[in-house]
């Protein structure tokens, strides 16, 4: 599978993410105290229907496991992964990840972001915000003669200069026909590290970062990833094609 795209998949790539961004930014929209989980999911797998695409999350398959869903919605402790439900209402204070990831012509479009539900204490939007900065951050380092530990150590950097933690667990990777490809892309490591970005490279960058300690842990459900010591945990993704003239963000909400 090569890491480098054609042009002819880049367009097709350009599609599918245009139809994620829509997506995730349709969901934001409903996101309020008193709504479920599920209620999330439920309009997410409608919107993608709408635009002619579907999820790639559901019946995504790791061992024997199916997941059940069409989004990833996790809150607070919950970091990715997690598992919509009627059961979980969102409440004022809470911050809730949303990840959407569609498959539209044959191509992955994926990104996620978190926001408050309601008013957020001053230690939750810090924690917001330092994970959109540092999504920032190694989008830049994603240019053409860098490496993947450019991007790696530009996350962790910033990261743990606020004095929270990267998950390890969990990393960031190519995209395009397939929803994991190659290269892996965590959000630690060393600069100069990592193989080499070409242009053509399209790259799910995906910082997670944990008010507390960096370790995880998987609930019984089989998917939903928590932190270990349920501190709250923040996750922001974007699709990015590497160009020679710098990268450029495919998942970008429509305006």
């Amino acid at each position: 599978m090569s890491m480098v795209k054609t042009p002819s998949q880049i367009v097709r790539m350009r599609e599918a993410c245009a139809v994620a961004a829509r997506v995730l930014q349709q969901v934001k929209e409903l996101v309020r105290p008193g709504v479920t989980t599920q209620d999330l999911d439920e309009a997410g797998r409608d919107f993608m229907a709408a635009l002619g695409a579907r999820s790639a999350d559901y019946g995504y398959q790791i061992g024997s496991r199916r997941y059940p869903a069409h989004t990833c919605i996790s809150v607070n402790e919950e970091v990715v992964h997690g598992v919509p439900s009627f059961r979980r209402i969102l409440r004022d204070g809470d911050i809730v990840s949303l990840d959407v990831t569609v498959t539209y012509n044959g191509f992955i479009g994926d990104n996620a972001l978190t926001m408050p539900v309601g008013s957020i204490s001053p230690r939750l939007e810090k924690l917001v915000s330092v994970t959109a900065a540092a999504l920032d951050l190694g989008i830049k380092q994603a240019r053409v003669g860098n490496r993947i530990g450019d991007i790696s150590h530009a996350i962790q950097s910033h990261v743990e200069s606020h004095g929270y933690s990267v998950v390890r667990d969990l990393i960031g990777h190519g995209v395009g026909e397939q929803m994991h490809e190659p290269p892996e892309v965590p959000n630690f490591g060393r600069r100069g590290s990592g193989p080499l970005i070409k242009a053509g490279m399209t790259l799910a960058i995906e910082p997670m970062v944990n008010l507390g300690g960096s370790r995880t842990k998987t609930l019984s459900d089989g998917w939903t990833v928590v932190t270990a010591d349920r501190s709250p945990s923040a996750h922001f993704e974007h699709t990015v094609l590497t160009t020679d003239q710098g990268p450029e963000i495919l998942t970008l909400p429509p305006t």
